[in-house]
């Protein structure tokens, strides 16, 4: 061996040695993956719930824990709270799914759905800091499922936050979360993550506010940022007004709102004209005291095969058939979905798709719409103007 290649080796052994903390951990991660591949070829895949609170429990139920009821009931008892916690977040998923838990750090952490331990329906459930590594004052703020299967469509994850600011960025850059959780968007203070939407790169988004706007724009208009970025402004906000949810909305869906209060409808998504982002968006129900103001958006592409369930903080939930409820125009209140006690709100909407052929239909009720609101208000304004990164 030459003076050359043994100053070589010399180096390369001292690099080993001053990095071998960070070379076990990396190998570590790697047979960590291998291991869960194979663990999850010996678990049955099946639809489950995952619900999480405010305070960070988090539990795995079995969808038929919940049978369809009559939509506009008062529902069951689906979660044990104490009185300072209440539920935040409901997913339907599956065991194989992977989710992606965002926090108010702007971190995300990876499990599996078979990793949350499965719970009865009245269950409170395990703190979350016993499955992801979350820091000291760090909770999870949206939790997500990135799909087992059809990864080919999942091209970009896009960020949507509570002041009305939007991010995409390259789902790739999201595939290896380590123990430690990674940087996915820097948050603003006094912002918070509301929604992560997964997207093929030509979706059209819909953002709703608590005061009943909705703005709806492609994501094309936000161009692609890296995980460190802010974002841009999605929906420009009135003084008081905020953001409470956001879906993707294709040419053939509805778009379903529900209020507080429990009161929601469908409307036809040709309702919601594509604008440039920023914009203050249409009226998108017509609330009023009673209804309470808007409490979440979702999409429905197929109304006779997806389920709604919606869960109060309270922790009551409640599941019927979408098809039950009637399609009405924008700037309607619509229909009783669920019967709210006098001091809670709707907190989560989540829709299923049917497993069940045999499930008994529910007959459709007309909308109701409040007084004094008319059908026929125009787009209230557009504002293309971007926020620093």
């Amino acid at each position: 061996m030459t003076k050359n290649e043994e100053n070589i080796l010399e180096e390369i052994l001292i690099n080993v040695t001053e990095n071998k903390g960070r070379i076990d951990k990396f190998l570590a991660d790697e047979l960590e993956d291998m291991s869960r591949s194979k663990i999850q070829l010996l678990i049955e895949e099946e639809n489950v719930l995952i619900a999480l609170t405010t305070n960070g429990y988090i539990k795995r139920t079995t969808q038929d824990e919940f049978q369809v009821q009559n939509r506009g009931g008062r529902g069951v008892k689906g979660m044990g709270l104490t009185d300072d916690d209440e539920i935040q977040s409901l997913i339907s998923c599956s065991t194989h799914d992977t989710l992606l838990f965002f926090t108010n750090l702007g971190k995300v952490y990876r499990t599996k759905g078979y990793d949350i331990p499965e719970y009865g329906r009245t269950a409170k459930g395990l703190p979350i800091v016993n499955l992801v590594n979350i820091e000291k004052d760090e909770y999870v703020k949206e939790m997500i499922k990135v799909r087992s299967e059809g990864k080919e469509t999942d091209k970009y994850l896009f960020f949507v936050t509570k002041q009305g600011v939007v991010k995409r960025s390259d789902a790739n850059e999201f595939t290896s979360i380590r123990n430690n959780g990674l940087r996915a968007i820097n948050m603003r203070e006094e912002d918070e993550l509301i929604k992560v939407l997964v997207t093929n790169g030509g979706e059209n988004i819909i953002i709703g506010t608590h005061n009943a706007n909705a703005m709806a724009f492609n994501e094309e208009d936000v161009r692609v940022m890296g995980r460190t970025a802010t974002g841009v402004r999605g929906v420009k906000l009135r003084e008081g007004d905020y953001v409470v949810g956001a879906a993707l909305l294709k040419p053939d869906s509805e778009v379903l709102v529900v209020t507080e209060k429990g009161y929601g409808k469908r409307t036809a998504a040709a309702e919601y004209s594509i604008k440039n982002r920023g914009g203050l968006g249409v009226k998108t129900s017509n609330i009023s005291e009673k209804s309470g103001k808007l409490a979440g958006i979702v999409t429905i592409d197929n109304p006779e095969a997806e389920d709604l369930m919606l869960m109060t903080d309270q922790g009551v939930i409640i599941r019927f058939n979408v098809d039950s409820i009637s399609q009405t125009s924008r700037a309607t209140l619509g229909v009783k979905m669920i019967r709210v006690d006098d001091n809670a709100i709707v907190s989560s909407i989540t829709k299923i798709i049917k497993t069940d052929d045999d499930i008994e239909e529910v007959e459709t009720v007309e909308s109701v719409d409040d007084e004094g609101m008319e059908e026929n208000d125009d787009i209230i304004a557009e504002n293309d103007s971007e926020l620093e990164e």
